[in-house]
């Protein structure tokens, strides 16, 4: 067995530490509020300490941006198991998993999703995992029948709008979300996905 690199187990350790109060930070202030300073102070370490593990705050921003989509990916892929077959429930079931992932941490969806922070554009490997992600949500559309690149961005901004909607008029609340069983049966009638859209009534 190789020995452990232990000195590199711990500088990782540190940039998640690091991270994680970077995320606190942003809950509190707002992904654009974040400041290299506050992260510091949570974590006991100089903010001048802090370009040891990133060079700049964007660098910060940019693996807090890979790490989200690297979240939503698990959860995507936690929700699997329990995913019915029936093409517009499954639609259902998936769209609800997004919705509910992208409202319970504001800032988070606000980095993935609508950028806020001037001048801030993901690395290639950052972007690379968003990508990813995007690639999966195209397969689960893609197994319900929705394959033209029309009806995916359709799709896309649709559940875009309701979440925007959502955070910006009712945060906390559900009056968008309680949307979603009929703003997804419309989409299934448009795009022509089989089935009967759960929730909805004729």
């Amino acid at each position: 067995m190789p020995n452990r690199d232990r000195r590199a187990e711990r500088r990782e350790a540190t940039r998640q530490e690091i991270l994680a109060a970077a995320w606190e930070v942003a809950q509190v202030n707002g992904i654009a509020g974040l400041t290299l300073r506050e992260v510091a102070v949570r974590i006991g370490m100089q903010p001048p300490s802090l370009y040891s593990h990133f060079d700049s705050k964007h660098a910060i921003y940019d693996a807090m941006f890979a790490q989200a989509w690297r979240q939503l990916i698990d959860t995507m892929a936690a929700a699997d198991p329990g995913a019915p077959r029936e093409p517009r429930r499954r639609l259902d079931h998936f769209t609800t998993v997004f919705v509910e992932f992208a409202l319970a941490e504001p800032c988070r969806n606000q980095l993935m999703n609508v950028r806020v922070i001037p001048d801030f554009t993901p690395t290639a490997a950052s972007y690379a995992v968003a990508i990813e992600a995007f690639e999966l949500m195209r397969g689960r559309l893609r197994d319900i029948g929705v394959t033209r690149d029309r009806d995916i961005d359709l799709f896309t901004a649709l559940i875009a709008g309701l979440v925007a909607q959502q955070e910006a008029n009712d945060p906390g609340g559900d009056r968008w979300r309680r949307l979603i069983p009929a703003a997804l049966g419309m989409y299934a009638d448009a795009v022509g996905i089989p089935g009967r859209t759960p929730g909805r009534k004729r």
